[in-house]
């Protein structure tokens, strides 16, 4: 039977419309992927020396213990962005004689052939084998290898069962990244806690006690049976609409966007429509992960005033800039429907205002804690958060008309070109630029609070004119509608 499946999910392939065009893509992927894996070869062999270089005064052996774990952690945030969900065509089988359990452990089981289930073992196998079988004997050397395996099936099975959580209730996705943001920031950031010091207090002890390698072993199955268990529970379709509509609150009742009224309803589908689909979903955790960029600038008194006024508009911004770009190709799949329905365009544009006003005001708001390079730091931010809200946000939807590429919204955006031309490129240009055409002047004359000033009112007079925009943004889309849906009907 499972010859069976791999029969047909073949023939499925090779019978798709199109089958040139995935073929094409998978061959340049395994190229791109053959490559990263000798480079992770590559390191992998001369880990121990990059070790010895970076941890001088220690055996070599204490800092690779400390860093295993920690590669475990950013291995799962890469899994939430990255890794795809195994799919089977369930629903016609479900009429034939085949055991409902048996389905399930070939989609859980087959989850596990990812490339991403193959990195560590690349990257650690090799060190294992050089440095740790020599001294420690071939019993050690298997529990390490039975515990790096565990903990790569646990992140597997962890992985996809919150994604699977997501697709019914997107705040799952959301609230984990930021749960291992927020680890990670503790360590490196913060130093609250030593991710290093607890890896070592695992694996180093592994050396003496070769069994506590069973734990992540425990671990993994524990999972494995957790997604088994989730997955046998909405096997069936009516199963799970039931369950939404009787257990989960929808998104649509944020008694903030509430009191909008339509245009709060109308945000609300779009936060929906963010959270619940791998490509707009990656938009916004790109943006989390750029609330870290002022790291690369802030700590060195080399970067000028000039870079803080970019770094400030690209993490209070970058949503608005990533997301706003394909405004409307959000919707490209029901955009007929919106063409036909009695929705008012000024309010769905008032909704897109609402959406960016809201996701830049928490992004302002999670980089407060860069004060700790200066009050002056936080002003430049708000500067630049005035001017995101106030005028960013307009010439993106200006931009939006001009935008005839649909999306696919269940690929991720990882080598995800569709939609993505010279066009988007160009029109990204104005964005970026034209703060500094207001700065750069005052700057170079020594008068940078001026042009600072300058930015916040035209901010503030784009906010209080926002009215006005509405209007025109409205009549540039009647004049290019169809030509708009005309673009997305082409897949």
């Amino acid at each position: 039977m499972v010859l069976s499946f791999i029969s047909h999910e073949l023939k499925a392939f090779w019978r798709s419309k199109n089958t040139g065009k995935s073929i094409a893509i998978r061959v340049v992927m395994g190229i791109l992927i053959l490559y990263l894996f000798l480079n992770a070869l590559v390191v992998g062999f001369l880990l121990g020396k990059f070790l010895e270089h970076a941890f001088p005064n220690e055996e070599v052996i204490i800092p690779f213990c400390g860093i295993v774990l920690i590669y475990f952690l950013f291995d799962l945030l890469m899994r939430l962005q990255l890794q795809d969900l195994p799919t089977l065509r369930v629903l016609p089988y479900l009429h034939l004689p085949i055991k409902r359990n048996f389905l399930l452990r070939y989609l859980t089981i087959s989850a596990t052939l990812s490339v991403f289930n193959l990195w560590p073992f690349v990257l650690f196998l090799p060190f294992i084998i050089k440095v740790i079988a020599p001294d420690s004997g071939v019993a050690v050397v298997l529990s390490f290898i039975t515990a790096i395996a565990g903990f790569t099936v646990f992140n597997n099975y962890l992985a996809l069962y919150l994604k699977r959580r997501s697709n019914i209730n997107g705040w799952v996705f959301l609230i984990s990244a930021a749960v291992l943001i927020l680890i990670i920031a503790c360590d490196f950031l913060w130093h609250v806690i030593s991710l290093r010091n607890i890896s070592y207090a695992f694996f180093g002890r592994l050396l003496v006690m070769p069994a506590l390698a069973l734990l992540p072993v425990v671990l993994a199955a524990g999972m494995y049976y957790l997604n088994f268990i989730y997955l046998k529970q909405n096997l069936y379709l009516e199963d799970l609409t039931a369950r939404k509509s009787s257990s989960y609150k929808s998104t649509t009742d944020i008694p903030f966007l509430a009191r909008f009224g339509s245009v709060g309803d109308l945000a609300a589908n779009e936060i929906k429509l963010v959270l619940r689909n791998k490509r707009s979903r990656s938009a916004l955790v790109m943006g989390l992960f750029f609330m870290f960029y002022g790291l690369i600038f802030y700590p060195s008194s080399h970067f000028g005033e000039g870079y803080k006024v970019f770094v400030g508009m690209f993490m209070t911004g970058i949503f608005i800039i990533n997301y706003g770009q394909f405004m409307f190709g959000w919707q490209a799949t029901h955009f007929d429907g919106l063409l036909v329905s009695n929705i008012n365009f000024s309010d769905f544009i008032k909704a897109k205002y609402l959406l960016f006003t809201a996701i830049s005001t928490v992004f302002f708001i999670l980089t407060m804690p860069y004060v700790y390079f200066g009050w002056r730091v936080v002003m430049i931010h708000f500067v630049m958060y005035l001017w995101n809200i106030g005028v960013n946000t307009t010439m993106v939807l200006y931009f939006a008309n001009r935008n005839f590429k649909r999306l696919d919204l269940s690929k991720g955006a990882a080598f995800n070109w569709q939609g993505i031309g010279a066009t988007q490129w160009i029109l990204s240009l104005p964005l970026i630029i034209t703060p500094f055409i207001i700065y750069g002047p005052f700057a170079l004359l020594k008068h940078a609070d001026v042009g600072l000033a300058l930015i916040a009112i035209v901010g503030i007079a784009g906010v209080l004119t926002r009215n006005y925009w509405i209007k025109v943004l409205e009549a540039d889309y009647y004049t290019k509608r169809y030509q708009i849906a005309e673009g997305f009907r082409n897949k």
